[in-house]
């Protein structure tokens, strides 16, 4: 069995060895499946996880959304603005905190939860995998974003010496 100390480095500069280049791949593959099944809805994929998070918790600060979809105000921001133009979501100012911003979803935004029923079964039908393969697959990818999340920058460095 091959180990860490075993693999010479030649051998981890392959660029088919790389699981960021596996998740790479595998990310862009899901994009170009979802461009389609998100067609008819009007919407992009990072469009979609924001729906998806409204949908599932209702009204929520910017922030509350950006912690759960892991991305910055700065790429949530815009997404949030064509939403709004397209009618899908409202956004106001807390009264509480004026540079606190919440998100809800516009009956129009609700109206289209109901027409983006079918997109999950359709992207689990196009990956060929059977619901305990995917949710293992999700499970274990969910582990390896904890564990690069909680690694300390001077342990990854300790650990190429």
């Amino acid at each position: 069995m091959e180990t860490l100390d075993t693999v010479p480095d030649e051998e981890f500069l392959r660029l088919d060895h790389q699981i960021c280049f596996s998740l790479h791949a595998a990310t862009r593959a899901f994009n170009g499946v979802y461009r389609e099944a998100l067609k008819e809805l009007g919407l992009t994929y990072p469009q979609y996880l924001v729906m998806l998070v409204l949908w599932e918790h209702g009204e929520l600060p910017v922030k509350g959304i950006g912690e759960r979809l892991r991305l910055d105000s700065g790429t949530l921001s815009p997404l949030l603005k064509r939403l709004e133009v397209a009618g899908y979501v409202e956004r106001r100012r807390s009264a509480e905190d004026e540079r606190s911003v919440t998100v809800r979803p516009t009956a129009a935004g609700a109206a289209l939860r109901e027409r983006a029923l079918g997109v999950p079964r359709r992207i689990a039908a196009a990956t060929g995998l059977d619901l305990a393969s995917i949710g293992d697959l999700r499970d274990r990818l969910a582990a390896l974003a904890a564990r690069l999340d909680s690694l300390d920058p001077a342990e990854l460095r300790a650990s190429c010496d």
